[in-house]
């Protein structure tokens, strides 16, 4: 397995409470460990026009299966924080980072 860090953009077409913004940091505080956070990464990026960026330590075989899981991940905080589905857009995840032992 291999640990990647997998960045998620999207927009919110709500407006976000500071509440809810800390809420959802939160409920992904445990996919941002030691090397997104080495790194020096935020964990949420919250832009003034509703632009977001997550960024997130997901293990996986491949990048495909790591950025699967990225979006399903941000998906559920966002649901389970009180975001609908069109309430906030998520866009191409992206690899950002790569720990491999190979």
């Amino acid at each position: 397995m291999t640990t990647f860090v997998i960045t998620v953009p999207g927009t919110f077409v709500v407006d976000v409470a500071e509440t809810s913004r800390a809420a959802l940091e939160r409920k992904l505080a445990t996919q941002h460990t030691d090397l997104s956070e080495g790194e020096g990464l935020d964990l949420l990026t919250l832009n003034d026009e509703g632009t977001f960026s997550v960024r997130l330590e997901v293990q996986a075989a491949d990048r495909y299966e790591a950025e699967l899981n990225a979006v399903g991940l941000v998906a559920t905080a966002l649901n389970e924080t009180g975001f609908a589905e069109e309430d906030a857009f998520l866009g191409t995840p992206a690899v950002t980072g790569i720990d491999s032992d190979l």
